[in-house]
């Protein structure tokens, strides 16, 4: 496969990747932490698959229902045409509570003809480690581990199990259905269930998907990646993956192959502004909850990343078994970066209590304990602020004084002013005020290169990171100033090819980077646009969306070259710069707003 052509179904537990031919080469199940049950896209011979196997006269075309996370793959040829619809179930039960099983279901909907496929079902539980067997029960196939880590997963269908097994060709002449559960069910599942759960599913994303705002411009992308966005969050905490995946190279055939199932801490304040302008303001406030439940007693060290239910420890291992994506070893579960000292994690974790105070009210317990927070960070802000560490990139080399890392904690101590003025707690704020000022003069001073002419990676460095472009975003710098101006200017000049943007291109411990960072194109752009170079900023959008895949998703990375999508995928990241960038060209001005404006108008 020459490019990440695959579309995400979910529903907030677990999730599934559906490649462009309708082959399930990735899931975890039960959650999206555990175990994978289908890993092809990590090892095309052992890891396991789930296919629908047509002759090759079948032309294929994949593509989302309208507004929904329900994946269409329809197979077309003169003997006759189907459909798979392929969603996992989430929907509201009688009494209001949210239903949201671990399992995968394929509607399979005769179109005309009587179509034929093969049924290639191979799970794989354990991540492949162990031998699997299949065993025919009266109305499932089981599929389980007979070595090592015990596990299992249960088919069901209305398509004989052994015709299944033995891949005969079948001979479509009704509707069917294949339901993939973890665990065994305890009603019979027939067709009218499975379509009785789909439609039930589609109205929940319809559901949802009007509860959405609407914008002046690229509603359909910013809709695709909010939809995207709600299928990465673990309903049961709040907490917001990073991506569906391990393990997808940034680079083809090297080792930048990282476990981004889990919750980085810096993506909270965006998540937040973000889903909270969406109109989904309960999801932004069930993520708050979650930073706030995982943020250590007084004194504790606050770590960068945890797990989906606010794990702290999350060692790293490697499954030597599989061979990777496309030969990229090693194979990761677990990421040891949340070891790492980032400095910058205390202005994110400001910036993420600063948005509670301004956009949800709060209860008097949760104000005192956000001051509480609050206070303690500034403390130790003040303890760690001019000590390097590994910044924003999780560099695996020596420590640095790295400038985003040193804006951070200007926002840390920033913020905090902003959030005494506002609760009325001045006692500590003529100091606080002389350590923002003492953090600013000391980036001012230092981050900036003469030779240059912009802020640069590190102290002292002559490199140029695109996180410096982030100094407006967080009111370090306004728009207008020159050095804002000149930092943009020499960041294009240094890290921009053909529109796309490095993080770097100083080498790291792993070499120079050789694919772009999608956010930090998305980050480009947004300065250019806010710098007054509009026009550029919205044709170099335009042209950076072309590079999604065939459903309109971005993974980590893309290819300098190929414009191919490398990294893990889909990247919460990505999808929320995307529309945070959408949203700005707009104005921030919403449909709903421009019709009333224009009522008023007349």
């Amino acid at each position: 496969m020459k490019n990440l052509d695959y579309g995400i179904i979910g529903n907030c537990k677990s999730s599934a990747l559906v490649s462009k031919t309708g082959s399930i080469d990735w899931c975890c199940l039960p959650n999206f932490d555990s175990d994978a049950i289908f890993a092809k896209i990590l090892d095309n011979e052992k890891g396991g698959n789930f296919d629908l196997i047509t002759s090759e006269e079948y032309t294929i075309h994949q593509e989302y229902l309208p507004k929904t996370n329900i994946l269409v793959t329809r197979f077309e040829a003169e003997e006759g045409a189907f459909e798979i619809r392929d969603f996992m179930p989430r929907y509201f039960k009688e009494d209001n509570k949210s239903y949201a099983p671990s399992e995968i279901v394929r509607c399979v909907v005769l179109l005309k003809g009587e179509p034929k496929f093969k049924v290639q079902y191979n799970p794989k539980p354990a991540f492949a480690k162990e031998k699997t067997i299949n065993r025919i029960k009266d109305n499932y196939i089981k599929s389980h581990t007979v070595e090592g880590k015990y596990d299992s997963v249960y088919l069901y269908s209305n398509i004989d199990y052994n015709d299944i097994l033995e891949e005969k060709v079948i001979t479509l002449k009704e509707d069917a259905f294949f339901a993939v559960a973890y665990h065994e069910k305890i009603l019979k599942q027939t067709v009218d269930r499975a379509f009785l759960q789909y439609h039930r599913t589609y109205t929940y994303w319809l559901n949802w998907s009007e509860k959405t705002t609407s914008y002046l411009y690229y509603n359909k992308e910013i809709l695709r990646s909010a939809l995207t966005l709600k299928m990465l969050t673990y309903e049961k905490s709040g907490a917001v993956l990073a991506a569906a995946t391990t393990s997808l190279p940034e680079t083809i055939g090297e080792v930048r192959n990282w476990d981004y199932r889990f919750c980085w801490i810096r993506d909270a304040s965006m998540v937040i502004k973000v889903v909270s302008e969406l109109g989904h303001v309960k999801s932004a406030q069930k993520f708050l909850q979650f930073i706030i439940d995982i943020i250590p007693d007084k004194g504790d060290k606050m770590q960068i990343m945890y797990g989906i239910n606010g794990e702290r420890n999350l060692t790293e291992h490697i499954l030597d078994h599989l061979d990777g994506y496309e030969g990229s070893k090693p194979v990761r579960t677990g990421n040891a970066a949340y070891l790492q000292k980032q400095n910058d994690i205390f202005g994110i974790l400001m910036e993420v209590i600063y948005q509670q105070f301004v956009r949800f009210e709060n209860t008097l317990e949760n104000s005192e304990e956000l001051w509480t927070i609050t206070c303690g960070t500034v403390h130790t802000v003040q303890e760690n602020w001019k000590a390097p560490d590994k910044g924003i990139w999780e560099l695996r080399t020596e420590d640095r004084h790295f400038t985003f890392s040193k804006l951070l904690c200007w926002v840390a101590v920033d913020r905090a002013i902003k959030i005494g003025e506002l609760i009325h707690k001045t006692a500590n704020l003529e100091y606080w005020k002389e350590l923002r000022a003492e953090i600013f003069n000391d980036i001012y001073e230092n981050a900036w290169n003469d030779e240059v002419q912009a802020y640069t990676q590190y102290y002292g460095s002559k490199d140029l990171d695109a996180s410096t472009l982030l100094m407006e975003d967080y009111g370090f710098i306004e728009a207008e100033d020159p050095r804002y101006i000149k930092t943009v200017e020499a960041t294009e000049r240094e890290l921009c090819k053909d529109g796309l943007m490095y993080r770097y291109k100083n080498k790291d411990d792993f070499g120079e980077p050789s694919s772009s960072f999608t956010i930090c194109s998305f980050w480009f752009i947004n300065s250019l646009f806010k710098i007054g170079k509009k026009e550029k900023a919205i044709k170099l959008f335009n042209k950076l969306l072309s590079y999604s895949n065939h459903l309109g998703l971005f993974s980590e990375d893309i290819d300098f070259e190929t414009k191919r999508l490398l990294g893990n995928f889909p990247q919460a990241y990505s999808h929320l710069a995307l529309i945070e960038t959408a949203t700005n060209f707009s104005g921030g001005i919403t449909e709903e707003e421009e019709l009333i404006e224009f009522i008023h108008h007349f």
